[in-house]
């Protein structure tokens, strides 16, 4: 590495998720979400885990504010929590929890840091899940009107309208799966799911321009997936790798970029649904005007091909072991162990993955400006005797990730910002609070924030605008 800078423009944030750290489950009016739901059964989550509290930034979002201006945050991207402000998923809004984010966004305002808001990260309201969830098209018509009131009550304090976080996500985990909300294992329900997803983005997208005016930025962000055939040479690992990129990446890119789903992507699935769940005309209301891709990028895939009868080993891709695949129609792909220095997820760390990915967006679709809205890894944390915590580690995933950023913008990608993955430890779903991604370190038994090593250095990184070979070396011990 050397000395990375960015451009002047560039913008520099962090990223959470209301689940995740907002706590106050039952508190202010908010209904319940299918994660609620999901956590509190029993088995679901690691050992019963629940965001019941989680990081409690309901209660304590002054001081994390604190935190953020400290560190220079130029943007903050957080998620509204769907039921806090619309319990029900339709109907009348709470106004305690419109309140909630009104005074939060003021103060982001006040402070000079722009919001990036995300509208749906996962905590759908239980009652849509009860009448089908994404499963059932009106989802996302109710969607479109949650995105309406949002658009309305909080438009002026907005800088970025991210409809929907990693569909694949919402999609393939909690219906194919099962490891996450709402917990199902049917394939031909997940692939009904992302189109629903996908409608839901175009509708809520056309609904918050109609409010706010053209204006209005709009964004949604994915988690593309880089896919590498296990063996190059290989004609049928090439083949296997193409056909993850159609599943995990073309599902969601197609419609919303091209305005159609691949004939290829069709044809590989059409064993589970004859794709009658696209109506006439939803392919021209998902594809609406992006004014920005949101990029989530942690890691890279190795896959191979099987032999007729083999049956894959391994933990479905690296998202449980023993949970169902949620790989759909890919039954005869291995998805192999990572090698190297992984995290504490057990993913592989590989930033060439970030700069490929960027760059061959850039390269499909000349002119779409792009952000990396999340990035960042979990490691095991040890509050040192010092009470600091030592995270050199983090801090050179988080350079060699930049390095990467800066790369494929000299390269020509229109990157506009980038988000560390997270501002604070927090509830990471089923792995419950086992698993710490956060530049500040939450103490769950008395909620102390202690930042840590790596929002030092990234404070500077802001600072600088620029990474610094240097400074990766003196903080890794190099």
């Amino acid at each position: 590495m050397t000395q990375r800078r960015f451009p002047d423009s560039f913008i520099w944030g962090s990223a959470t998720a209301a689940y995740q750290i907002e706590g106050a489950a039952d508190e202010g009016g908010r209904g319940p979400s299918i994660w609620d739901t999901f956590s509190h059964t029993p088995g679901r989550t690691r050992n019963g885990e629940t965001g019941d509290v989680a990081a409690d930034h309901y209660h304590r979002w002054r001081e994390d504010l604190a935190l953020m201006k400290d560190l220079g945050l130029q943007a903050y991207r957080l998620s509204i929590s769907w039921p806090r402000v619309q319990p029900g998923g339709s109907g009348d809004l709470n106004p305690e929890g419109v309140a909630f984010y009104r005074d939060l966004l003021d103060a982001l305002a006040e402070a000079g840091i722009d919001a990036v808001v995300t509208l749906y990260h996962w905590d759908l309201p239980q009652e849509l899940q009860d009448a089908g969830g994404w499963v059932n098209r009106q989802t996302a018509y109710a969607f479109a009107e949650y995105a309406r009131h949002m658009a309305r009550e909080l438009g002026d304090r907005v800088k970025v309208w991210t409809t929907l976080n990693e569909p694949w996500c919402s999609a393939y985990l909690g219906y194919a799966s099962g490891v996450h909300a709402p917990g199902h294992t049917d394939p031909a329900e997940a692939l009904t799911a992302a189109h629903h997803l996908n409608l839901a983005h175009g509708l809520a997208a056309t609904a918050i321009r109609e409010e706010l005016g053209d204006q209005a930025q709009i964004s949604i962000t994915l988690n593309l997936h880089v896919t590498r055939p296990g063996d190059p040479e290989r004609a049928a690992d090439l083949e296997a790798a193409h056909r993850v990129d159609l599943i995990g990446n073309h599902i969601f890119l197609g419609p919303l970029l091209d305005g159609t789903y691949p004939t290829e992507l069709r044809e590989l699935t059409r064993h589970l649904t004859d794709w009658s769940f696209v109506h006439e005309g939803d392919l021209n209301l998902i594809r609406q005007r992006l004014d920005v891709l949101g990029v989530n990028y942690y890691s890279t895939n190795y896959v191979r091909q099987l032999p007729p009868g083999e049956q894959p080993s391994g933990d479905s891709g690296g998202h449980g072991a023993g949970a169902a695949s949620p790989w759909v129609a890919l039954d005869d792909v291995e998805f192999l162990p990572p090698e190297g220095k992984q995290t504490a997820m057990g993913w592989n760390i590989e930033p060439d993955g970030l700069y490929e990915l960027l760059t061959a967006l850039a390269g499909a679709y000349d002119g779409l400006p792009l952000m990396v809205t999340e990035n960042g890894a979990a490691f095991e944390d040890i509050v040192s005797d010092d009470g600091a915590v030592h995270d050199p580690d983090r801090i050179d995933y988080i350079a060699r990730h930049l390095d990467a950023v800066a790369r494929a913008i000299e390269d020509g990608a229109d990157v506009r910002g980038y988000f560390v993955w997270s501002l604070m430890d927090n509830f990471e779903w089923a792995r419950g609070y086992s698993k710490r991604f956060g530049i500040v370190r939450i103490d769950y038994d008395t909620l102390e924030r202690i930042p840590k090593d790596s929002s030092r250095w990234y404070a500077e990184v802001i600072r600088a605008n620029a990474v610094d070979a240097a400074a990766v070396s003196g903080a890794t011990g190099a």
